[in-house]
């Protein structure tokens, strides 16, 4: 443990102490504490800096690197309670696993700066105490009026009310109340403005649990009381994962500690929130990118005041200063989005699991399709597997069928098979709803010139842009350029010859509309559901059976629950197999499982058929075949052949900038002075996939080492000893998700 983080008392006077501010700095600095200041580990204070004042946290004792008489005074204490021990604690840990600079780290745990600006005060009123409202007459003579009278009545006993509620609730103008406090009649109070913050209902009592869900509740909750420890809640989709943690959150809340529960942003809807709502009675307190400056501000203030008992939010929520942490759930802990790609580069559910060893408190992890991470983790006896196979209420798992598109005749520029659009059919005349899944916005993925073979592509990256003929124009997904459809190509100049290649969900959905030209459909991808209340509205015209075909990408596979949805078809069930990523072929399998997941969920069983091109996949067999756990075994047996994660270390260094030659100039020092070590495997300089991103130059290493050696080392030792130089950036990412 380091000993500048130990918890200590009272700073005496005169002393000095290190304070880490949120800057990309590597350490802390050093500076004076006034005589007449009381300051402590974790305090959050205001400094100068240059000639500006920072907000940071004192670290603990100072460093002394720098001479006292250099050493400038810290400014002002700022009334918060002080950061948690352990986050000091996990600050320090993620900085060094990440190789992140621990100003940076820390930056992501103050990320509301008006959050530390000194809160609104309010000036309420009561009657002065020995004041008898109901004498006629007032001390000091003071004549009692009609208008004072009704000021008077509205003062009942001790409630504390502000001039403006006070006069309107009595008729009258604020300045009667003020001249009844300037006689002394009524005293008045300073308070801070601080919402209340509804807490969770402990006495409500959950839904009814199956036999298999009271199970796993007993083994869960007697988890709980050990210190650290992890369970996984394996269950198919639909068994009820949700209702099992809900218990131990309720377990953990009577403990008198906090709970945070993770969720990828995209599962954040007003449905799930309401799940929360109607088992403990209030909404939790929430945490995502679409809140406003105020909602963060209170929000932060209420977890880091201990308020906030209950906190559901994105990945950036773990960053949070509970001051009373007991419980992080992480559901979907799968889910890619959890690896922060910018910034800090590092994995939610990963970095969840190192916070909970630090402050010794349990972590549960949910998944219908856990990631290989967390199952070998349950093969070596690390993670408790806690099993739910069934779904809840007796429904059936959907039968999956692959259907080979290699042997299908469809229509030219038509998506759907003959098969799949007579399965559709049958459906829409069951009365009952159908799915189909495309992962890919837009309209279609390129444009071509027909003339000469001209591609469209962004001028700022390596992509071809997406027509997005809804927005009439072309867009990048990775920058966000964007731009109206030319119609004479910029190539060889000749007029009307561009021609849209492949489908995307707005084209097949031109297409349902011309098959199915009575049905109502409907898209749901994020160009169509950008808000929550989107989103809430597309799941009540569902509900409502105002949508007989519902379209959309991966944003629809997420925990959704549509009692009338029997059939799912999957459209370019190969998209996400392609390329050389290691993951591709469990992302693939995850995605189409939890696309599945969405068919039959009630009384009516489901049907879900897989368009594919490579029905001998084992992502396809082990999908028609229903036995995921032989899929992971064989994957498990792939990547530990070659040394690939879980069973070997990955890290990937990524030059980049906007002048190509210091990019290749940088990434040459660094393929020179590379460790030559016979047990390190380093591969590079080589363009990336993704050669340019918003108009910068991109080079990659990609390095691997054996389970048992410290990658963060071997980094820290090659590429720290290279200066980048001419606006070169190199960024390290330890445990890559992405390989673009």
């Amino acid at each position: 443990m380091n000993p500048s983080l130990s918890t200590s008392p009272l700073a005496t006077k005169g002393i000095t102490m290190s304070v880490l501010l949120p800057l990309p700095l590597l350490s802390s600095y050093d500076y004076w504490v006034p005589f007449d200041m009381a300051v402590e580990t974790g305090s959050y204070v205001e400094v100068p800096l240059g000639a500006r004042a920072v907000t940071g946290v004192v670290w603990g004792m100072p460093t002394g690197d720098v001479g006292p008489e250099k050493l400038r005074e810290i400014s002002s204490v700022i009334d918060l309670p002080p950061m948690p021990e352990d986050l000091m604690r996990f600050v320090d840990w993620v900085a060094k696993y990440t190789l992140a600079r621990r100003g940076s780290v820390l930056r992501m745990t103050m990320s509301v700066p008006k959050a530390f600006d000194p809160p609104k005060m309010f000036t309420a009123y009561r009657v002065a105490n020995g004041i008898d409202i109901k004498n006629e007459s007032l001390p000091g003579g003071l004549r009692l009026t009609a208008a004072r009278r009704r000021v008077l009545s509205v003062l009942d006993g001790s409630r504390l009310r502000t001039a403006v509620q006070i006069a309107k609730a009595a008729g009258t103008s604020a300045s009667v109340v003020r001249g009844l406090a300037a006689a002394a009649i009524l005293q008045s109070i300073t308070f801070e403005e601080r919402t209340p913050i509804p807490q969770p209902d402990l006495e409500l009592a959950g839904k009814h649990l199956t036999r298999a869900q009271q199970a796993v509740t007993e083994r869960l909750l007697a988890s709980l009381h050990g210190g650290y420890s992890v369970s996984l809640i394996d269950g198919v989709t639909g068994s009820g994962k949700t209702e099992v943690y809900f218990e131990a959150i309720a377990a953990t809340l009577r403990a008198g500690k906090q709970v945070m529960v993770l969720l990828p942003e995209i599962a954040l809807t007003a449905d799930w929130l309401r799940r929360f709502e109607a088992r403990f009675g209030v909404p939790p307190v929430v945490w995502h990118s679409g809140l406003s400056d105020a909602e963060r501000r209170r929000n932060w203030r209420a977890v880091v005041q201990g308020d906030a008992r209950l906190l559901v939010g994105a990945r950036s929520a773990l960053m949070l200063p509970f001051p009373e942490l007991g419980l992080i759930v992480i559901d979907e802990e799968h889910d890619p989005s959890f690896k922060q790609e910018d910034g800090v580069i590092y994995n939610a559910r990963d970095m969840a699991v190192a916070r909970a060893s630090i402050g010794n408190f349990s972590v549960i992890l949910a998944s219908a399709t856990p990631s290989l991470e967390t199952m070998d983790n349950v093969w070596r006896g690390r993670y408790r597997s806690l099993s739910l196979p069934a779904r809840y209420a007796g429904a059936a798992l959907p039968g999956i069928a692959a259907i080979d598109m290699r042997t299908e005749t469809t229509h030219r520029q038509c998506w759907l098979s003959s098969g799949l659009a007579q399965m559709v059919d049958e459906t829409l005349r069951n009365d009952e709803q159908t799915m189909l899944f495309l992962n890919r916005r837009g309209y279609a993925p390129l444009t071509v010139c027909r003339a000469c073979g001209h591609q469209i592509n962004c001028p700022q990256c390596t992509a071809w842009l997406v027509e997005h003929r809804l927005h009439e124009r072309l867009e990048c997904h990775h920058c966000g350029y964007f731009t109206s459809p030319p119609k004479t190509c910029p190539s060889c100049g000749v007029d009307g010859q561009f021609a849209a290649c492949g489908p995307g969900v707005e084209r097949l959905a031109e297409e349902v509309r011309n098959r199915f030209p009575e049905k109502k459909y409907a898209v749901m991808s994020s160009d169509t559901v950008q808000k929550p209340a989107d989103v809430q509205a597309l799941v009540r015209r569902m509900e409502n059976r105002e949508i007989d075909i519902l379209i959309g990408t991966q944003i629809m596979a997420k925990g959704f629950h549509f009692p009338s949805l029997t059939l799912v078809g999957v459209i370019d069930a190969d998209l996400g197999l392609a390329g050389g990523d290691l993951r591709a072929a469990e992302r693939t399998y995850q995605l189409l499982h939890q696309v599945a997941g969405r068919a039959g969920r009630a009384e009516f069983p489901g049907r879900v058929f897989l368009q594919t091109f490579q029905p001998e996949h084992p992502v396809m067999q082990a999908l028609v075949d229903g036995d995921r756990d032989k899929f992971l075994a064989a994957e498990a047996e792939a990547r530990r052949q070659h040394q690939m994660p879980p069973y070997g270390r990955l890290a990937a260094v990524i030059v980049s900038g906007r002048n190509e030659i210091a990019v290749d100039e940088v990434a040459n020092t660094l393929g020179r002075t590379a460790p030559s070590d016979v047990r390190i495997s380093i591969l590079g300089p080589a363009p990336a996939p993704m050669a340019i991103i918003r108009g910068r130059h991109r080079r990659r290493f990609l390095v691997r080492t054996p389970k048992d050696r410290n990658i963060q080392i071997v980094l820290r030792n090659w590429v720290f000893a290279v200066k980048p130089h001419g606006g070169v950036r190199v960024v390290i990412d330890i445990d890559p998700y992405s390989f673009i």
